[in-house]
């Protein structure tokens, strides 16, 4: 059953270009403002300061190691980047020769393997990505791919057993599942939901479901496992990516703009907005 949330979804956050890849972390949400090379955290008050500037436009996204250091994944660029101590960036993984489509999204498990998605083969003519990868770059340095032919793979979540994968295809209208293997590996690959519409951003819940965000249909919904429909929380533009956060990890955090197409993702428009609406349950799994 279909539950409309009969509460609106706060204004946490405006002024951004397109906000992406939120995480929670250190009591913070951090965000990436695509477009503008930066990344920004905001509080729950909704304070916000630019903690890091990269030298990428867009895509790029975020997570942490275990021991605490930001990684950056650059798309366009093919370089995974870390953040040292006294805050310069050295390259983690050097992924160029792996692909000819950007990279876009980055999860690491609690055992600290790096899982990026995108890449793949030269987009065909008019289109803007090619068929996705998902490489793997364990704790070690090795770099390897572990999975491939994805419909726009986008955001991905681990669960908090580390034991299953889940990968947004936004073009497949689906979620996808992996089971991880103790080295990272990647097996039985499956649909863990089919959907109404176009997942990008997915963060999961202690109640077992996922929450995705869908940029057409201007909405954040909740599914679970087989894709039956627990909550939908409607907004005014395109809904690009959602975290639970906050004290009790029950807010969801929706990263929100004005969608007019891939040729005008770059541009003096500043429509971006961070929402944030109570959630029936607490975030689990990675990231965050």
């Amino acid at each position: 059953m279909q539950i409309s949330s009969g509460n609106k979804a706060h204004i946490l956050l405006e002024g951004l270009a397109f906000g992406e890849s939120p995480r929670r972390h250190d009591g913070r949400l951090w965000v990436c403002n695509w477009g503008t090379g930066e990344i920004i955290a905001v509080d729950a008050h909704g304070n916000s300061e630019v903690v890091l500037r990269v030298p990428a436009v867009l895509p790029y996204s975020i997570d942490w190691l275990p021991d605490g250091r930001l990684l950056v994944i650059s798309g366009r660029e093919g370089l995974l980047l870390r953040q040292e101590p006294d805050g310069s960036l050295v390259t983690q993984a050097d992924l160029r020769g792996l692909s000819k489509s950007p990279w876009n999204e980055i999860v690491v498990d609690g055992r600290g393997n790096i899982y990026v998605n995108g890449g793949g083969p030269a987009p065909a003519p008019g289109e803007h990505f090619g068929p996705g990868t998902i490489v793997l770059i364990t704790p070690d340095g090795a770099v390897r791919q572990v999975a491939d032919t994805f419909a726009f793979a986008n955001g991905m979540a681990v669960t908090p057993d580390n034991k299953t994968l889940i990968v947004a295809e936004s073009h497949a209208n689906r979620l996808t599942a992996f089971d991880i293997a103790a080295d990272g590996t990647l097996s039985n690959r499956r649909v863990w939901a089919d959907l109404d519409g176009y997942p990008d951003g997915i963060c999961l819940d202690a109640d077992g479901a996922a929450w995705y965000a869908d940029v057409p249909n201007k909405r954040c919904v909740r599914v679970r496992e087989g894709g039956d429909v627990l909550q939908t929380v409607a907004a005014d533009r395109g809904c690009f990516a959602c975290m639970l956060g906050g004290d009790d990890s029950k807010t969801l955090f929706i990263t929100a703009a004005e969608w007019r197409g891939f040729q005008h993702m770059v541009g003096d428009a500043r429509t971006g907005q961070v929402l944030g609406i109570e959630a029936p349950a607490p975030g689990v799994g990675w990231p965050g």
